[in-house]
């Protein structure tokens, strides 16, 4: 039985037993007891049946004693249930200092009985519990993927050692917390629910499904134009370390992870989640918030999508051209072809801003780029210096964190003092790099500390 199971239970498997067996000996004892009282109840020879039924009783009593003096508190050879450590082993060199750290770990063993069972022995013999395992079979072993509990003062070294000697392979281990608790196939599902509801969460969650693994999307048509890339089959191609999926609306999705093989277990569960957001097709969320500017104006800010790529259009031939070139880095003329690129939900999220009236006034992107994100700005002349930039930049920051991304950067000039003066209204530490009158600005996060307070001060402003 394993730990899990004890647990549920409340008790090991060990004290059951002996329950059982007092339990028994009480039943013994008691119809004993009852069989004696019948007999001095109608016989002639009450008094000898008398002294019979207290040998009887002595000797039941004294075979409980027995039984619980010698298997009351040892537990069983096979028994693993977690206790305190006896006072030898604390005074020890192997003293546990009763903390514990969570480990990713994957190897390969030989796909042949035995092979699983000499590895857990080995790692029980470091006192380290396994809380989960998937197994993913190959054409030669299989690999196995654990989640483990170790004594604070093991280190990932000797765990290593320990596969090895156990028959391990290829062994892969890295730290982990406590959202890998949740057992595979509860993630799956959650990151599926993600998808379906927004189309913008799918590199997100290949990410979270396949761990540290680096995703682009490459349009099918590139927005600067020329050739776009290869065409992949339908079921999509696996080659060791790279995986290619066929793209929703076109193009190609790849991922690459270059540290540790893909498996056709891990293929088969990327595949399966680019199925369904092709099927769903695109969307987002519909969700909205009014906000009053300074001067009592009234905005509202809501995901957008490519159904706003006219809107979009018109806010552009509204900008001037410098307002447009600080944020394209490139020919004027050239912006409207970026649009489909930057609005599609497969590429990022896209923010954008409205008046009153409905007419767009402003649009915030968040794009995935590869392992980074980046971030950009982009509102209409008219409607500047009115803290639109700075409220768009910290949702965008707060979307960031929230998708689990360790830094944002954003690609502007110099002399765009507006975009330098939002990232530093950030409170976060940044990074500057400028190369021929390039800067670009990263901020690193503390993924969860920046959404929930993000998402703190938007809620503050709504009230407001």
């Amino acid at each position: 039985m394993s730990d899990v199971t004890r647990a549920k239970h409340g008790r090991p498997v060990h004290h059951w037993r002996r329950d059982v067996i007092e339990l028994a000996a009480l039943f013994t004892a008691v119809a004993v007891a009852d069989a004696v009282a019948n007999l001095i109840g109608h016989g002639p020879d009450g008094p000898q049946l008398l002294l019979v039924s207290a040998v009887v009783l002595v000797a039941t009593a004294g075979f409980h004693t027995w039984w619980a003096r010698r298997h009351g508190h040892a537990p069983p050879v096979s028994d693993t249930d977690a206790r305190p450590p006896s006072s030898e082993t604390q005074a020890g060199p192997s003293a546990d200092t009763g903390e514990s750290v969570l480990w990713r770990m994957r190897t390969t063993v030989q796909d042949e009985p035995g092979s699983l069972a000499a590895l857990c022995t080995a790692l029980a013999g470091h006192r380290v519990d396994i809380l989960s395992l998937q197994t993913h079979p190959l054409a030669e072993g299989t690999v196995d993927e654990f989640l483990l509990r170790a004594p604070g003062e093991l280190s990932a070294t000797e765990i290593t050692r320990a596969v090895a000697l156990a028959g391990g392979a290829g062994t892969w281990i890295e730290r982990a917390d406590a959202h890998d608790l949740v057992d595979a196939p509860t993630r799956v599902l959650g990151l599926a629910t993600r998808t379906a509801l927004d189309a913008a969460e799918l590199p997100l969650a290949l990410r979270q499904l396949l761990g540290r693994c680096t995703i682009r999307s490459l349009p099918g048509t590139p927005a600067g134009g020329g050739r776009g890339p290869e065409s992949v089959p339908v079921e999509g191609v696996l080659e060791d370390t790279v995986m290619r999926l066929r793209a929703p609306e076109g193009g190609v999705i790849t991922v690459e992870r270059p540290y540790l093989p893909f498996t056709p277990t891990e293929f088969a569960r990327a595949r399966a989640l680019v199925e369904l957001d092709t099927v769903l097709g695109p969307r987002v969320p519909h969700s909205e918030d009014v906000l009053t500017l300074p001067e009592g104006n009234d905005i509202t800010v809501r995901r957008a999508d490519i159904g706003d790529l006219e809107a979009a259009k018109a806010m552009h031939e509204r900008c001037s051209p410098r307002t447009l070139g600080l944020r394209y880095h490139g020919p004027v003329g050239d912006a409207d072809r970026y649009l489909n690129h930057l609005l599609s939900p497969r590429f990022g999220r896209t923010l954008a801003v409205q008046t009153a009236s409905g007419r767009l006034v402003g649009l915030g992107h968040l794009l995935w780029d590869g392992d980074e994100t980046e971030v950009a700005l982009l509102v209409e002349d008219e409607w500047q210096r009115r803290g639109i930039g700075g409220e768009l930049l910290r949702r965008l920051v707060g979307m960031a964190g929230e998708a689990g991304c360790e830094s944002v950067y954003a690609v502007t000039q110099s002399s765009n003092t507006g975009m330098v003066a939002a990232m530093r209204d950030l409170g976060l530490p940044l990074d500057y790099q400028i190369e021929e009158g390039t800067l670009v600005i990263t901020a690193r996060l503390d993924a969860r500390g920046v959404a929930e307070e993000v998402g703190s001060g938007i809620a503050e402003r709504r009230r407001g």
